[in-house]
């Protein structure tokens, strides 16, 4: 364990420490798009965040070789040089788009040719486990078929969740964590080596994850782009098939009893193929609801809006940062209760306590105006709009918020009294009509006034 945490705070490190000269790197080149209609920020911001996240990959990969524990995954098996040649072609692939806007086949055939090259270096599926009937071998052109089919949806699930700051690192970690510890208990607890590279892999992820995080919160300094979006699809589709198509589900001794028994026995196998899910699941029901909105209403299905799981919302009345984290927490509870009900598959209480976070998850959703307070003892822990406040200050901040009006009506009646004293401007200077709030709201207050006039 002390290995995989040492992998996971070096690549973290490494990626915390490579965004900023990223960051730089990305101004300097023009890589800053435009802002589109159905986005969210309102300043251009930097991409290519992937290129600080394949370097924390590379980072945490070189460091886990030098490890004694984790050397034998680089003697005994090929996976981690087919995911580091996999990752190298999507993630030059992402660079290449997030700088001149690759057509969408274009993406699509490098992302398949990328999992093509992962299969031919080892990295694929084997066979499949089905309950009741045992372990199903797989030919050749099933197991590359299924591979490569895994691989692009999870890269396009997601790029597809990437629409909020910090969003789509955050549910992959989170995915990640939980992947971790399934893999993890595969490894220590039944004695499996094969399932060694699948810890690795989820540990470099969420050492990737972490790291770039601290700069993608929201306000969002960077974003990772189609250069990391990609990226840390292709490596969590990289550690689910690792340990579904390459551990022999024999080896955990589950066909033991009758049908049933061997059923239930079965669910921790299909975990790695369940986890992918969690972030599936939240952006597949987007894209279906998309899908339907957009034909309903005459449009193409490929057409772009403003009706996505995050913009309703930030419609509704939730902030963006709490938008974010309802999305947290809806990936966290698929992510562990799936992990926890592959451990106690028959446990009541498992079930109970997932029905009830649910609960909770829903309430949440329908008070966007409730703002949480930290107990005193976390106040340093929290940022400060989770903060109590003391009364003096917060009766102050009241008394403030109950002049405001008063004064801004002062400052109204102010401006429209001094309005024709201002010289006129003419129309397409510089500064004027909506090149600033401030000029754009003065000129036509300006206008107001002189056609009030008598």
């Amino acid at each position: 364990m002390r290995d995989y945490l040492l992998t996971l705070c070096v690549t973290a490190a490494v990626t915390y420490l490579l965004t900023g000269p990223v960051r730089k790197f990305a101004i300097a080149i023009g890589a800053m798009p435009a802002i589109r209609a159905r986005d969210v920020h309102r300043e251009p911001t930097p991409r290519l965040g992937g290129i600080a996240m394949f370097g924390g990959l590379c980072a945490g990969l070189i460091v886990a070789d030098h490890l004694y524990n984790l050397n034998s995954v680089f003697e005994l098996s090929s996976e981690p040089r087919a995911l580091l040649s996999g990752a190298a072609l999507i993630w030059l692939i992402g660079v290449l788009d997030d700088k001149f806007e690759l057509d969408a086949l274009i993406k699509l055939g490098g992302q398949m040719i990328a999992a093509a090259v992962m299969v031919i270096q080892g990295l694929t599926i084997l066979w499949l486990p089905i309950p009741g009937v045992g372990t199903v071998a797989l030919t050749q052109w099933q197991g590359t078929l299924l591979t490569v089919a895994l691989v692009v949806i999870t890269i396009n699930a997601v790029n597809f969740v990437d629409g909020l700051d910090g969003l789509a690192s955050g549910m992959v970690c989170i995915a990640a964590a939980a992947f971790f510890l399934y893999t993890y208990r595969l490894w220590y607890g039944y004695g499996i080596e094969a399932a060694a590279p699948a810890t690795l892999f989820a540990a470099v992820l969420m050492g990737m994850c972490l790291g770039f995080l601290p700069h993608n919160l929201h306000p969002a300094r960077i974003f990772m782009g189609d250069s990391g979006s990609m990226l840390i699809g292709l490596v969590l589709a990289a550690g689910a098939i690792s340990v579904t198509g390459q551990v022999d589900p024999d080896l955990m001794n589950l066909f033991v009893g009758g049908e049933r028994a061997a059923t239930h026995a079965m669910l921790p196998v299909f975990i790695p193929l369940l986890l992918p899910l969690t972030i599936i699941a939240i952006p597949a029901a987007d894209l279906v609801l998309a899908i339907v909105r957009r034909t309903w209403n005459g449009q193409s299905p490929f057409a772009a809006d403003r009706g996505h799981l995050h913009h309703r919302l930030l419609e509704i009345g939730h902030s963006h940062s709490r938008s974010v984290l309802i999305m947290y927490f809806w990936s966290a509870l698929i992510a562990f209760g799936a992990v926890g009900y592959s451990v106690h598959s028959t446990s009541l209480w498992i079930v109970l306590v997932i029905v009830g976070l649910s609960a909770v998850g829903l309430v949440l959703l329908m008070m966007p105006r409730f703002t949480p307070r930290a107990p005193r003892w976390a106040q340093s822990f929290v940022p400060p709009r989770y903060r109590r406040r003391p009364r003096v200050v917060a009766d102050e901040a009241a008394e403030e918020e109950d002049q405001q009006p008063l004064v801004k009506a002062e400052m109204g009646s102010l401006a429209v009294s001094q309005a024709p004293e201002r010289a006129p401007m003419a129309t397409g200077v510089s500064g004027v009509n909506g090149a600033t709030a401030i000029g754009a709201r003065s000129g036509s207050s300006t206008q107001r006034s002189a056609d009030s006039a008598p």
